[in-house]
């Protein structure tokens, strides 16, 4: 019996997804020592886009010495859902929103040599599903709107 398993599970390169031009890598210098972080992860971004909705991503990632970009932990946040899951409110185009993205926990021993990366980005598809960008429900809207983060 084969067995497909959800995609984006487990440890992934992230280096294809970093050479995108949407795609924000910021690369800490190499660790001198094994250093231990566990706990809980969380992004604040100060944001703005041309849309009513937009989706932000970030994922924290350990890079090996050999370049390998393994992934940890992810999380994203639906604009609309910025101040409430239950009340979603389309953003206004062009205003500035103070917005925190919950990249769950992790608990890594980056080694020696290797080096702790954060991703920005407005897709993380196929593991979240993909946001039209207008603030309408995705199931009954098929319309794109362009934008820019």
């Amino acid at each position: 019996m084969l067995r497909r398993f959800a995609v984006g599970v487990g440890p992934q390169d992230q280096r294809p997804a970093e050479g995108r031009s949407d795609v924000l890598v910021y690369t800490s210098p190499a660790f001198a020592k094994d250093t231990e972080v566990t706990g809980p992860v969380s992004l604040e971004l100060y944001v703005s886009s041309s849309a009513a909705d937009t989706d932000f991503t970030g994922m924290l990632v350990d890079v090996w010495p050999n370049g390998f970009a393994q992934n940890l932990t992810s999380g994203i946040l639906r604009l609309r859902y910025r101040d409430s899951r239950e009340k979603p409110e389309p953003a206004i185009p062009g205003k500035t929103y103070h917005i925190t993205l919950d990249l769950w926990a992790t608990s890594n021993v980056f080694l020696a040599g290797h080096k702790l990366r954060l991703e920005v980005s407005s897709s993380n598809f196929p593991r979240f599903d993909r946001n039209l960008n207008t603030a309408k429900n995705r199931h009954t809207r098929h319309a794109w709107s362009k934008r820019r983060t």
